[in-house]
C-alpha cells in the first residue's frame, strides 16, 4: 500500500509540473487585447506587418535615433541577448519604431539600426501613422523643445514588446533588463511556451 501511495504521489507531482505556466523574467502581458499588428515601412522601403515575421519571436521597441541614452542602451542589450542565444537568434526579429519621423528618415534608420545588429530593422511612418501605432501599443511619447526648432528631445516609454512565433503579444521587457534574462525569455517563447 505504501508503494502504491508513493507511486501515486510521484505521478501527481509529475502531472502538476507539466501544467505549470512558463516563468518569464519579463512581464507577461498575454492577456491584453491591444497591440495586435502594425503596418509600417522598414528602412529599406519594404512594407512590413507582424505576419511577415511569423515563426520568429519579434521584439518591438519605440524610440528615436538621437536619443542620448535609453534607445542605444536598449538596442545594445538586445544585441547582447542575441549573442547569448547562439543559433536561436536567427529566429528573433528586433524592430525599432521611430517616434521621430521628422528627423529619422529611412536613410538615417538604415545607418543607425543595423549598427547594433545586422538583422535589426528600423520602421517608420508619417506622424499620423506613428501616433496611431503608439496609441494602439499604449506607448507614450512627447516632443520636448530645445534651443532651436530642430534641436529637441522626445520623452518616450522605455519598454519593449515581445510577440511569440505565432504572432501573439506576450511580454513587456522592462528597460534595463539584463541580456541574459532577455535571452532566456526569448528562448522560452521559441520553445513554444
Amino acid at each position: 500500500m505504501k508503494l502504491l501511495s508513493s507511486l501515486f504521489l510521484c505521478v501527481a507531482l509529475l502531472l502538476a509540473g507539466c501544467s505549470e505556466p512558463p516563468t518569464f523574467k519579463s512581464t507577461d502581458i498575454s492577456m491584453v487585447d491591444w497591440g495586435k499588428d502594425f503596418s509600417l515601412a522598414d528602412h529599406n522601403g519594404q512594407a512590413r506587418r507582424l505576419a511577415d515575421f511569423r515563426g520568429k519571436a519579434v521584439v518591438l521597441f519605440f524610440g528615436y535615433t538621437q536619443c542620448p541614452d535609453i534607445c542605444p542602451i536598449t538596442l545594445t542589450a538586445l544585441r547582447d541577448a542575441m549573442k547569448l542565444m547562439g543559433d536561436d537568434a536567427k529566429r528573433v526579429q528586433v524592430l525599432f519604431v521611430t517616434v521621430d519621423p521628422a528627423r529619422d528618415t529611412p536613410a538615417l534608420l538604415a545607418q543607425y539600426v543595423p549598427e547594433f545588429h545586422p538583422s535589426f530593422l528600423g520602421l517608420h511612418a508619417d506622424d499620423k501613422g506613428i501616433a496611431a501605432l503608439a496609441k494602439d501599443f499604449k506607448v507614450f511619447y512627447a516632443k520636448q523643445p530645445g534651443t532651436t526648432p530642430g534641436n529637441y528631445s522626445i520623452d518616450h516609454s522605455t519598454g519593449s514588446y515581445v510577440f511569440d512565433p505565432q504572432g501573439r503579444l506576450r511580454l513587456l521587457l522592462r528597460y534595463g533588463e539584463t541580456p541574459g534574462n532577455v535571452a532566456a525569455d526569448l528562448k522560452l517563447l521559441l520553445s513554444g511556451k
